[in-house]
């Protein structure tokens, strides 16, 4: 950790029961009103986190000058309740104490509280993290992970940001909850070999109208969709994955021996997913003159 990292860390330490009695609050009830709220936040946290490190950038709203990044491709199915948890917290916590806790840190928490919340590791959040002041959409392409790109180009996204293979299958770990939509993967459905073919055949039929209504989705984990667990690697052997990158994890040489071994042990794979979050959430991270506290987490100052 910097020593700028650091003293904000010292400045946030004040303020964060604050923090947490606002967070604990609004999670609590976005997640009991809304059960997917924990999947969505923790995508919407690593579709920042990933591209140029945690600065809430993803939370900035288009303008007639600027396409930001919320509005590139691959983020139009992020989830309104991610988005909605992080401002709501926001909101109250500038009523409480005004241009003190950045967007980014109220991302940080709300994840790992949420992750806490469905039975996923408790892990550390560093605070003192400053906003972003550039979001644009052109800069998504290429730097998020699709479920369409073959593995090769998947782990040459994480090594070119510092995290092993291993890390980035510890981080796959994520989709043990929440749902993809048809789209993703409805293509992949039919003559795929990688697909257990009564699941495959449950897929064809949940996702037969998605044409006409492109909000139809899918679980991740179809055993227990709601619990942070390791049967995401049990599925993949089986040829349960949903997505086609799901199922590269179990194909790939370099990526099958880890699959195996989470699928084995859930209290390892809680331990290295937990590590790879903690290192997510402070790669790229910005701190003094490199970003600001936001007065509202979809605008700029």
């Amino acid at each position: 950790m910097s020593i700028r990292v650091q003293a904000q860390h010292q400045l946030l330490r004040q303020v964060v029961p604050e923090i947490q009695r606002h967070h604990a609050r609004h999670i609590t009830n976005k997640q009991i009103t809304s059960p997917t709220t924990a999947a969505g936040t923790l995508r919407l946290f690593f579709h920042d986190a990933i591209l140029n490190g945690l600065d809430a950038s993803i939370l900035v709203s288009s303008t007639p000058f600027n396409k930001a990044e919320r509005d590139a491709d691959i983020n139009l199915s992020l989830p309104g309740d991610a988005f909605d948890v992080v401002i709501r917290a926001k909101t109250a916590l500038e009523l409480q104490c005004p241009n003190t806790v950045s967007c980014a840190d109220i991302l940080a928490v709300a994840t790992r509280d949420l992750v806490t919340m469905v039975g996923g590791p408790y892990y550390n959040v560093i605070l003192g993290r400053k906003d972003g002041r550039i979001s644009k959409a052109s800069a998504v392409e290429g730097n998020l992970p699709k479920p369409t790109m073959p593995m090769s180009q998947i782990i040459e996204i994480f090594q070119k940001r510092n995290f092993t293979v291993q890390e980035m299958v510890a981080l796959s770990g994520a989709h043990t909850i929440g749902f993809s939509h048809c789209k993703e993967f409805s293509s992949n459905i039919y003559n795929n070999t990688h697909y257990n073919p009564r699941f495959a055949q449950g897929l064809q039929r949940a996702c037969a109208d998605s044409q006409r209504n492109p909000t139809l989705s899918v679980f991740n984990d179809i055993m227990t969709p709601n619990k942070f667990d390791n049967l995401y690697y049990q599925n993949l052997p089986k040829g349960l994955g949903l997505l086609e990158s799901d199922h590269g994890l179990n194909i790939d040489g370099s990526t099958k021996s880890y699959v195996e071994m989470y699928a084995r042990d859930q209290n390892l794979f809680f331990r290295d997913f937990a590590r790879a979050m903690e290192k997510l959430g402070v790669y790229g991270i910005k701190t003094g003159r490199r970003g600001e506290i936001r007065h509202r987490c979809d605008a700029i100052n």
